[in-house]
């Protein structure tokens, strides 16, 4: 079975998206700052100035959706797309009642059952949400002012024909927010697709080396920064990670 459909993943993603500070981590203990990641995405990368009242954008690899509904602060239209069947079903429960319910994992079979909100004054009615592969996007999809990619890069088999995809997603003079921790595995991304994290001609190549080739023809590079993230596995085991985000404009000609 696919990870991204197990009963295992839907909880840990979405206490990861939803789940206060206390849900997540014991008070006193443990790094905050990275609480809140897919709320972080939006708030700390997306330049809301650039926007327009009727802007439209495209959260690819939505997982659970938090995400959108923070870019449905700034745009009129949000779509999330992501490919497990499970996690879109989440999100779209998430739309229609603004709640959801988790059970988290405290310690072998012990949990804790949650209910988990997305923020009332969200206009959920803003969002839409469907099953798709970024690798093969439906026809139909394009001209969005803002889009986000956030930990999808590392774990298509072919990311570049993702990237190829880009310049009909984002319209001239849009933007577009790719986040990763460029967690690089055989087991998603065959080697020989990787976009860095390996030697050529005896050089390093770093995944933003490769981000840059496959993107600058129609992007400009705005800037970079680190965003670290905490997932909760139980109440002693969590993954903490740095993803960089790298934020791009396109090409207006």
């Amino acid at each position: 079975m696919n990870l991204y459909e197990t009963d295992k993943l839907l909880s840990e993603y979405l206490l990861f998206h939803y789940g206060t500070a206390e849900d997540v981590l014991p008070v006193g203990l443990g790094p905050r700052e990275a609480l809140h990641y897919p709320v972080r995405c939006v708030t700390e990368c997306l330049d809301a100035g650039r926007l327009s009242p009727n802007s439209r954008a495209l959260d690819l690899g939505c997982a659970v959706g938090r995400s959108s509904f923070e870019l449905a602060r700034h745009c009129a239209e949000v779509i999330g797309i992501d490919y497990s069947g499970r996690f879109i079903e989440a999100a779209r429960g998430l739309q229609q009642s603004g709640q959801a319910a988790c059970e988290r994992v405290d310690e072998g079979d012990r949990t804790t059952s949650l209910l988990l909100e997305v923020p009332v004054d969200i206009l959920r009615e803003r969002v839409r949400f469907e099953r798709g592969d970024a690798m093969d996007l439906r026809p139909g999809l394009d001209a969005f002012d803002a889009v986000l990619m956030a930990n999808l890069i590392d774990r298509l088999r072919e990311p570049r024909r993702c990237l190829a995809r880009l310049p009909q997603l984002v319209r001239p003079g849009g933007q577009l927010i790719i986040t990763s921790p460029y967690t690089w595995l055989e087991d998603f991304t065959p080697r020989e697709n990787w976009l860095g994290g390996f030697e050529r001609d005896g050089q390093p190549v770093s995944t933003l080396d490769g981000l840059r080739e496959a993107l600058a023809p129609h992007f400009e590079l705005v800037a970079t920064k680190d965003l670290p993230f905490l997932i909760r596995e139980h109440a002693r085991k969590y993954q903490w990670s740095i993803a960089e985000a790298s934020l791009w404009h396109r090409h207006t000609a």
